[in-house]
């Protein structure tokens, strides 16, 4: 008995767990939706009325207020851009609407190290698996750029086997994984997959560059909200 306890309390933690990664995907979804429904189309907004005021000024008459003009429009767009790039990195709207590859090949075409994408046959999967792979392979992408000193990325990803599976591979310097420690994002990101039931291997020696390789079960579903165990003791 002791043991199908324990059993049934895994299992419930499991889909605690999950719920829970499930509700942080949607919160990202509706963070992105207020960004760019709410302060995008107000600086939006405000660009256009300050570009309307630079086309009435008259440059000769008033070059420093027409200067000025010119300068508020140009931070408008900064801030704009800013905008669009913090709700990117909360949920890309592209993600929802295309998939991954659609997703990444947007992110690699911003990108100043040059990046390949091959997804040949990859579809569309459940909300969680293509969150988990997209942020995965992102943090894996900006490793690159801040530790590898490298020339160029590649990024991989191919259905097989009932997985959903990808490769971040680059040139750069590489490591040794024995005697160098590993910062959190790495383990941010086996996290990650293992809450979708997926894994991470990372291949790596000195002046051989480095790979990181995840799976992800591609039949993974989220546990249906109705089925929510009662703790003993709780009332609806």
């Amino acid at each position: 008995r002791l043991d199908a306890e324990l059993a049934q309390r895994l299992t419930d933690l499991e889909a605690s767990r999950r719920r829970l990664l499930s509700a942080q995907n949607d919160a990202r979804q509706r963070i992105e939706e207020d960004l760019a429904g709410g302060s995008r189309a107000q600086l939006a907004t405000l660009r256009e009325r300050l570009s309307g005021l630079c086309h009435e000024v008259d440059a000769d008459a008033a070059p420093k207020t027409a200067m000025l003009l010119a300068q508020l429009v140009a931070a408008t767009d900064g801030a704009m851009e800013t905008l669009d790039g913090l709700a990117a990195g909360v949920y890309p709207p592209r993600l929802a609407t295309d998939g991954l590859a659609a997703a990444l090949g947007e992110q690699a075409a911003k990108a100043a190290l040059p990046i390949t994408i091959h997804a040949a046959g990859v579809g569309r999967y459940a909300a969680e698996v293509e969150a988990a792979v997209y942020f995965s392979v992102l943090e894996a992408l900006q490793n690159v750029a801040k530790y590898a000193n490298a020339s160029s990325a590649r990024v991989v990803l191919a259905q097989a086997d009932d997985h959903l599976r990808f490769e971040v591979t680059d040139d750069g310097a590489g490591f040794d994984p024995q005697t160098t420690s590993q910062g959190t994002g790495l383990q941010g990101m086996a996290d990650r997959l293992d809450t979708v039931g997926g894994t991470m291997t990372l291949d790596s020696s000195p002046g051989m560059g480095t790979t990181i390789t995840g799976q992800v079960p591609i039949g993974f579903a989220m546990p249906d909200p109705a089925a929510e165990p009662v703790l003993a003791g709780a009332s609806r």
